[in-house]
């Protein structure tokens, strides 16, 4: 109904009568596409930790930004890509896919594929052979803060 009166700009009785007519079925058409219920989205603690995450995600991507930055000026610095397969203990498809482009807009890493709770990461510099050391490397505080936001 925001967006109608946005898209309008007038609160006249019939245009406020076809934007709740409009909302209405809209609501029934696609309420059932929302990937988690709608009540949830209004819990004010998952909105106080999606604040604290655009700092963390925004400081983790200026990190990795510097660091690619270094490695393009110097190109003394051994690089070692490859893909790692790391898995993810979120549960939600919407946690998971947000934890998978976390992990790609961080320059340096990048998900190729998902498949449930496991997730194919090209890294730029792969610094160990461990699974367990490699995920925590590359999740970073993504996953912790996610799980408080979506699960």
């Amino acid at each position: 109904m925001a967006i109608w009166l946005l898209l309008t700009w007038s609160v006249r009785l019939p245009s406020l009568v076809a934007g709740v007519i409009l909302s209405f079925f809209a609501a029934i058409v696609f309420g059932g596409e929302l990937p988690l219920a709608p009540v949830r989205l209004f819990n004010p603690r998952r909105w106080f930790w999606l604040l604290v995450y655009i700092p963390v995600f925004a400081y983790q991507c200026l990190k990795a930004n510097i660091d690619v930055a270094l490695r393009v000026v110097a190109p003394g610095l051994m690089l070692k890509p490859g893909i790692v397969k790391i898995r993810t203990s979120l549960k939600s498809e919407l946690a998971r896919t947000f934890l998978a482009n976390s992990i790609t807009l961080t320059p340096g890493t990048m998900t190729v594929e998902m498949q449930g709770d496991i997730l194919y990461i090209h890294w730029i510099d792969v610094r160990t052979d461990d699974p367990d050391e490699a995920a925590r490397i590359i999740k970073g505080p993504f996953e912790r803060l996610l799980a408080r936001i979506f699960e």
